[in-house]
């Protein structure tokens, strides 16, 4: 959430930032509520104050067994006109707070200014130069052929419990599956110095406020009305959450969190969006990088952040390239964020398997999370998140990069004691 006095004091700029990112918002009626609300204020603090003298005469008064009739009746017009005003008052606040929470986050000067994802900046691309071969005459299966012809997925009884986008992964595939968290969460652990977390995946409607879901992505999320709940889109939510309504110190900063969640996601208005086999599900795994750091330390924090995502794909040896995200194309709550696209040969597309981003003081501002810096004085803290990464199009990628030409997969290096020490995916036996 925006300050509401950076919004006075810069209306064009925030203005140019929020049109930058394609939302239409009425920063004009905002400040009108705001001057009405400071007005209201100043009334307030003055009936306020002539009460509190008025209430001092009535008691001398009544020391002195003076009459005080008549200046209880001044009392009694002095109170109606504060109950009025504060009405006024919460009616204005109420109307700024709404304003306020839909105002999205102000993008970094340094993100380009785009219309649609095209606009996506090319930042770098890697490619192990031990695995570059030349184009091959044969065929190559896509990921969906290739699990089905090694048993590893069931999607159709997915399908029959839960709805499509509910995949169920059998016997090596689940093991895969598995092993793919365990070597992230061990790799950010071990190479990165993240400290591991578990956290709930039913979360508060205070917690998808905080980190920017509510109220613009409410229709996207899974709820449940009886208890107000929801089931997190991502790892972000709880952990950023873990420190709402707190102070640290600077001393504390910077916190490095990695935690392994399933991810739910409604994934409304996507129908026909990449929905074949793995790409687009309504539940998925996730590996997800989480950082609490001074202000001066976040764009730095970002970058390598990054670079930590890209590691994984590095030790995977699959081939990936780097976007920045375009003004149009950022969320919500982001001021910058890159994105990690994976090679995939079957389908011959790249698929984003990581979004990381520098949320500066937006989501602490939400979810109140400050520090003390070494004056003493409190600021908010800056947060950051990314993928490190999502699992679904992970694996699509490890199928695909690593088939062969019978269609078995060969196990990744780095993969291979996560799954008892197979090198290679064969056909079952029936």
């Amino acid at each position: 959430m925006l300050d509401l006095k950076f919004i006075r004091e810069n209306p064009n700029l925030v203005k140019e930032a929020i049109a930058k990112k394609r939302y239409n918002i009425d920063i004009d009626q905002l400040l009108q509520f705001d001057a009405e609300k400071r007005q209201l204020q100043f009334s307030y603090d003055n009936l306020k104050a002539h009460q509190n003298k008025i209430s001092k005469e009535i008691a001398l008064k009544k020391q002195n067994k003076e009459d005080v009739s008549g200046i209880i009746n001044e009392m009694q017009t002095v109170a109606n006109q504060l109950k009025e005003t504060t009405g006024k008052l919460s009616q204005v606040s109420e109307q700024i707070e709404k304003v306020l929470v839909s105002i999205p986050n102000i993008p970094q000067e340094d993100v380009p200014v785009g219309k649609d994802e095209n606009d996506n900046q090319f930042v770098r691309e890697w490619q192990d130069e031990k695995r570059k071969s030349p184009i091959l005459d044969r065929k190559l299966f896509d990921h969906l052929e290739l699990a089905e012809g090694l048993n590893l997925l069931d999607l159709p009884r997915g399908a029959k419990i839960s709805g499509s986008g509910f995949p169920i992964y059998t016997h090596y595939g689940a093991l895969l599956e598995r092993a793919l968290i365990n070597f992230m969460l061990d790799f950010h652990i071990k190479n990165h110095n993240y400290r591991e977390i578990a956290v709930p995946v039913v979360v508060n409607r205070q917690a998808m406020f905080g980190t920017g879901q509510l109220p613009k992505l409410e229709e996207d999320m899974y709820h449940i009305a009886e208890d107000d709940l929801f089931l997190i889109p991502t790892g972000e939510v709880p952990v950023t959450n873990i420190y709402h309504d707190e102070i640290l110190s600077f001393q504390q900063l910077p916190k490095k969190f990695v935690t392994y969640t399933p991810c739910f996601r409604r994934e409304a208005g996507s129908y026909g969006k990449e929905t074949k086999g793995l790409q687009r599900l309504h539940q998925f795994n996730k590996v997800e990088l989480v950082r609490f750091v001074e202000p001066r330390d976040s764009s730095t924090a970002l970058e390598e952040m990054v670079n930590e995502a890209e590691n994984i794909l590095k030790a995977l040896a699959l081939p990936y390239r780097v976007m920045q995200l375009n003004t149009s194309d950022l969320s919500f709550a982001s001021a910058k964020t890159y994105d990690l696209e994976v090679w995939t040969p079957g389908m011959k597309k790249f698929l984003e398997v990581s979004s990381v981003s520098n949320f500066a003081d937006f989501q602490a501002r939400r979810a109140a999370i400050r520090y003390r810096d070494e004056s003493g004085k409190v600021n908010f803290v800056h947060t950051l998140n990314g993928s490190g990464l999502a699992t679904p199009r992970t694996y699509i990628a490890i199928l695909e990069n690593y088939q062969n030409e019978d269609g078995s997969v060969t196990i990744p290096d780095v993969m291979q004691n996560y799954m008892h020490g197979m090198t290679r995916l064969t056909a079952p036996v029936e």
